[in-house]
């Protein structure tokens, strides 16, 4: 079986516990205002490989991963534009005794089968926005796809985290986040929430690729924007990184 990827890389915590070998998959049907990634949007732009081919470099790594306590993760892009190439991933990676995680934004969540979600030991489940108006704002998509995905995740009892990116003056409203918290302390399955910090590191890589990148006048938010971000999640039960 085939699919398009853009790259692959060794990751330490940030993309589910220990050590990952982490597949970017390529294409992805939303622009997020802040994306880190934008060469991964296009499937033109990445490359052809067989899913042998991604195992045995997966092999390559095995013992250093397994010994780290780490695993797999399938991200992009969006692996659910992939459905079974990123299921075949996961089945084979999960059958040869290797943890495994699946990074997605959820707007595709229904091309997820419940045989491809029991082959994924855990969600990594980015929810931009709780606030459609404000979704839609960061992404260009609808936000209802992405907690129908969640729910179904709840009802199947699979471990997810769940990621949140900061962005003042974008995301930070206290209703917004509110309602967020509120919402993920409802599903029972979610084992911590990320809030990460926006940060302007990809600015020049958008230059490199011919793109303004659209948050380039935004700063990273402040420590007391941080800690009220933590708190709002953490009066609801939730623990944060």
């Amino acid at each position: 079986m085939n699919g398009v990827i853009t790259s692959w890389d060794l990751s330490v915590g940030v993309d589910g516990p220990g050590t990952r070998f982490v597949l970017f998959t390529a294409g992805c049907p939303l622009r997020c205002q802040y994306c880190q990634n934008p060469e991964t949007w296009r499937m033109r732009d990445g490359r052809q490989l067989t899913a042998d081919e991604i195992m045995d470099e997966i092999g390559t790594y095995r013992r250093f991963i397994s010994v780290a306590g780490g695993g797999v993760t399938i991200s992009g892009g969006e692996p659910l534009l992939q459905p079974r190439f990123t299921a075949e991933l996961l089945r084979r990676s999960h059958d040869s005794g290797l943890h495994t995680a699946l990074d997605t934004s959820g707007l595709l969540g229904a091309r997820a089968t419940d045989a491809m979600l029991a082959d994924t030991d855990l969600v990594l489940l980015d929810i931009k926005s709780f606030d459609p108006a404000t979704y839609r704002r960061v992404t260009g998509g609808p936000v209802e796809p992405t907690l129908r995905f969640a729910r179904r995740l709840a009802g199947l009892g699979r471990p997810t985290w769940v990621r949140f990116v900061l962005v003042p003056g974008l995301t930070d409203a206290v209703e917004n986040v509110g309602a967020l918290a509120r919402f993920v302390a409802s599903l029972g399955n979610v084992e911590r929430v990320d809030v990460l910090p926006f940060h302007r590191m990809a600015t020049g890589k958008y230059a490199r690729l011919g793109l303004t990148f659209p948050l380039a006048d935004v700063a990273p938010p402040d420590q007391a924007l941080l800690d009220r971000v933590h708190r709002q999640f953490r009066v609801h039960g939730l623990a944060t990184t």
